[in-house]
């Protein structure tokens, strides 16, 4: 007998967590997951910042218009005992947890031989280590309860692109595919899907901590797709993965780029040559 669920709430009843989630990619994945009928929690670093709790306010109040249940929840997810706590309480609220989203990364870009090892490290606690454990207490929870469950790793084409000046960056984000397909393997026989993705270059506000607008717009301008991605895309990959009718998916990658890791600078030579072509059948 077929369905007679909205296919836009393809998630209704289900509950998220998605790890730094109060801008960014992290907001336009809780948003989206928020469209699809999940209720989310929300994660941001601390309450001691005001900017940090309004900016997750903002985000609860979008996913709230969506008729879903949301909140907040300040962790630090280079701590291990934040993440513990942070997925525990969450789940407590929200009655279970049925997805669950890493997203929250730091970067500091220097070379190798001149970086600051305390930013080194930072990248390192968040983004690898974060993961890390956003996982193991995410996947437990759901073992616990035993009705199975999704889960997204948010890692980045760095994981195999050496970057010069990210080498931090590069090292976590390899290990998060890693560490999420070993999970899979692992985790199938509990019903538990884990798969990845790997977000292009996004216009966040993050990038503008490397970036001018004016370089940001110059440089979007070659892309593939001539601009830059949006977090809303990344969301809506997530929410494909997550949907119960993608059950047979686990242990893979999506990559949302906009043709970023085709050899897109040879693409000017397909350019020239359709020019060329063009003149030939016109002469």
């Amino acid at each position: 007998m077929p369905s007679t669920q909205d296919p836009a709430r393809s998630l209704a009843g289900k509950r998220a967590l998605i790890s730094g989630s109060s801008q960014g990619i992290g907001s336009g994945i809780a948003i989206e997951l928020a469209k699809a009928g999940a209720d989310v929690t929300i994660n941001f670093p601390s309450e001691s910042n005001p900017k940090d709790c309004e900016l997750a306010d903002q985000v609860v109040s979008e996913c709230v218009a969506h008729g879903v249940q949301a909140q907040a929840i300040a962790a630090d997810m280079g701590r291990q005992s934040e993440v513990e706590r942070l997925v525990k309480e969450a789940t407590a609220t929200m009655g279970g947890l049925d997805i669950v989203v890493s997203n929250a990364a730091y970067s500091d870009r220097h070379l190798m031989l001149e970086s600051d090892l305390d930013e080194f490290r930072k990248t390192i606690d968040v983004t690898m280590w974060g993961a890390f454990h956003l996982l193991r207490c995410g996947a437990q929870q759901m073992v616990d309860a035993g009705q199975g469950g999704s889960v997204v790793m948010i890692s980045s084409p760095m994981a195999h692109i050496p970057m010069p000046g990210a080498m931090a960056y590069n090292m976590s984000k390899a290990a998060i595919d890693q560490m999420a397909r070993t999970a899979a393997t692992e985790l199938a026989g509990h019903r538990i899907r884990v798969n990845i993705v790997h977000p292009g270059w996004i216009d966040t506000p993050g990038e503008r901590k490397f970036f001018s607008e004016e370089s940001l717009a110059a440089e979007a301008a070659k892309l593939p797709w001539g601009r830059l991605g949006r977090s809303d895309e990344i969301g809506r990959g997530v929410v494909f993965l997550c949907d119960p009718a993608s059950q047979y998916i686990t242990g893979t990658t999506l990559t949302i780029d906009g043709g970023i890791q085709l050899p897109w600078r040879d693409m000017y030579r397909v350019d020239e040559a359709n020019k060329a072509a063009r003149k030939d059948t016109t002469a």
